[in-house]
């Protein structure tokens, strides 16, 4: 994507921030109670993507959407370790395309640690692709980011130029006539 020098892109400092550093069957052993625990949070930030329609304004809603995933699995950790280890690993080697059917009597055993231990209880079948409303505090959209406006300074011939006569199909057609 081609940008001008006056485009506005965000520091590295804005960038950074630390990193849910697990691998996919850890992700997916967690995602459901994740999107549970830090439903809030991921819907403010889906909410200003597309509100916005623009990544740039929503650096702070995705910010909060990582530091709740650290918190979240950092309590997971905490108090359900073991059980979180095992549904983890049975999805890594007991499943060949890492998939759930397989490994639902650890899966029963992590959901009863979160309810108890965590208050997150699994959510339903269809939950997350329900139509929910969301309120917010967060106010409405503003205008778009200034862009700066460019005159077409380019050089051109005169109206006068003189100028080939240019056949219907193009030059090759002209070899033939």
């Amino acid at each position: 994507m081609p940008f001008t020098e006056d485009f506005y892109l965000p520091s590295e400092e804005e960038l950074t921030v630390q990193e849910v550093n697990l691998s996919a069957p850890y992700l997916k052993a967690g995602a459901l109670h994740f999107g549970k625990y830090c439903d809030t949070q991921c819907k403010e930030f889906m909410l200003c993507r597309k509100e916005e329609n623009d990544p740039r304004r929503c650096l702070k809603e995705g910010k909060e959407v990582t530091a709740c995933g650290l918190e979240f699995f950092q309590k997971v950790k905490q108090h359900c370790k073991d059980e979180f280890n095992d549904y983890a690993d049975c999805i890594q080697w007991y499943s060949p395309h890492m998939t759930i059917q397989d490994c639902r009597k650890s899966q029963f055993k992590l959901d009863k640690c979160m309810l108890e231990k965590l208050g997150v209880e699994r959510p339903y079948l269809g939950y997350f692709s329900g139509i929910l409303t969301h309120k917010t505090d967060r106010p409405r959209p503003g205008p778009p980011l200034p862009r700066k406006e460019y005159k077409d300074d380019r050089p051109s011939l005169p109206d006068d130029y003189p100028r080939e006569k240019v056949t219907k199909f193009g030059s090759a057609a002209s070899i033939f006539h």
